[in-house]
């Protein structure tokens, strides 16, 4: 049963990384019912500080997911109708694969704020600001799910 467990965990932090990548998965999440699973086994144990501590993170990174990109379209001149532009830009970048989720919401962020009224030099800060939050944003996700990953490798090993 112990190794049903260790590949579902497996599995799990994987698809939760990949997640990290793709806005329509929530890859921390997936990555920590992952861990959550690898404790579930009866030969590794985790600590009750280490689980609460890595859910908090997670929480946490979730969170500011959302709001790190309309910081970063506010931080650089961007309205609303950028934050809008923005977020609609990503929801149709994701049918066009990867390019498409980074290019969609600086493409939207620019479009919302020309719509809005706003100059061109306006519109790229604003644009340049969403992507630099969705960037942040994500790096920040796949590294909290590279460490799950690796505290995952690291209780295999030391079977």
């Amino acid at each position: 049963m112990d190794i049903v467990l260790y590949i579902i965990s497996g599995i799990l932090l994987l698809v939760g990384f990949i997640g990290c990548l793709l806005p329509v998965l929530p890859g921390t999440p997936i990555s920590y019912l992952g861990i959550i699973i690898l404790h579930l086994s009866s030969k590794i144990e985790l600590s009750m500080n280490f689980l609460i501590f890595w859910a908090v993170i997670v929480v946490a990174v979730q969170v500011l997911d959302y709001f790190i990109p309309i910081w970063g379209a506010k931080k650089f001149g961007g309205s609303k109708a950028g934050i809008f532009g923005s977020t609609l830009g990503l929801i149709i970048g994701l049918f066009f694969g990867p390019v498409g989720i980074i290019l969609g919401p600086i493409v939207g962020a620019f479009i919302g704020e020309l719509l809005a009224g706003k100059n061109h030099q306006i519109a790229i800060r604003a644009a340049f600001g969403s992507f630099i939050g969705f960037i942040f944003g994500t790096i920040s996700k796949l590294v909290v799910a590279g460490f799950l990953i690796y505290y995952y490798v690291e209780a295999l090993i030391a079977l």
